[in-house]
């Protein structure tokens, strides 16, 4: 049992004591661990001592002996099938698995040029030698393409709700250019944050159609408002920017304030980060660019 378990303290490592704090919320583990390289040599893990009955400390080297052996391997099958799973992390700069998969499928694809590796589905003939890359790939893959359906979907609801509301098939289009706009805050802003963009960037993107076409929807309405009070068509387009901006400036600031409290959510970084800078580079355009393109898609109708 002692030698086990010097082992077991020294490959695993084992909490020896704990240290308390004022600053922190638990106790903090002592923990005493052999450094890597030492436990990768056998050498090193003989010079281990365990205490004997007498109390006297020996070497575990001169207590066993050390016998090599092939280690006793799980045999696998999937759909009656024999299959091995090759299991593996990523650290580092671009610490996300993805990219050290596309690396090795790129040299198997070399070295192996007619083994097929599945990406998405399981392999065509799998009664050939073959490769399906799953785990965190599969999760992400899957994810992504769930919400980029939800996102397609959620933009055909609100293109028929505007164009239910205002009975024209351009105006909607006009009210929903500003959306690809939000891009141009949320990529950048993950990237001056050092971020990942994560499944709660994409709910945040989703979130924030919505947001964008709501302020375009004040202006467009705006707008008509002054036409029918009789003003020209060119006078209500300059006077829509101008009324409404602080409005539309004031419910982006609420909503770029609320962002403000899960930033140092580790899970929900990406929600905020996405709702901060996409609202906030998104208003700013949306103010010039729904005037803008209204003026240039029904400039014949009322010029």
């Amino acid at each position: 049992v002692a030698i086990s378990g010097a082992i077991n303290a020294a490959v695993k490592g084992e909490d020896a004591s704990y240290l308390h704090s004022a600053y922190s919320k638990y106790p903090i583990p002592i923990r005493l661990e052999a450094a890597s390289a030492d436990k990768a040599r056998i050498e090193q893990l003989l010079l281990l001592k365990v205490r004997s009955l007498s109390g006297e400390l020996i070497a575990m080297k001169d207590l066993v002996s050390i016998k090599v052996s092939a280690h006793e391997h799980s045999i696998y099958h999937k759909d009656l099938l024999p299959v091995v799973y090759v299991t593996s992390d990523g650290a580092g700069r671009t610490d996300s698995p993805l990219y050290g998969m596309f690396s090795i499928r790129a040299k198997l694809e070399d070295k192996f040029p007619n083994m097929e590796q599945a990406l998405t589905a399981q392999p065509e003939n799998p009664y050939v030698d073959s490769i399906k890359w799953d785990g965190e790939w599969q999760v992400t893959y899957e994810t992504f393409r769930d919400m980029g359906i939800a996102y397609a979907i959620g933009l055909i609801i609100i293109y028929l709700l505007v164009v239910a509301q205002f009975k024209s098939y351009i105006v909607p289009l006009v009210i929903m250019a500003p959306i690809p706009l939000t891009i141009i805050g949320i990529l950048p802003g993950h990237a001056l944050w050092g971020a990942q963009f994560t499944a709660t960037s994409m709910i945040g993107m989703i979130a924030l159609a919505g947001i964008i076409v709501r302020n375009s929807i004040l202006l467009v309405d705006f707008i008509n408002i002054e036409i029918a009070a009789g003003k020209s068509f060119r006078e209500a387009i300059i006077r829509s920017a101008a009324v409404r901006a602080k409005p539309i400036a004031l419910t982006a600031l609420a909503a770029i304030l609320d962002a403000l409290f899960i930033l140092d959510d580790p899970i929900f970084l990406g929600l905020a980060l996405s709702l901060i800078f996409g609202i906030l580079i998104s208003t700013l355009l949306t103010l010039v660019v729904v005037p803008v393109v209204y003026f240039a898609a029904r400039e014949k109708e009322f010029c």
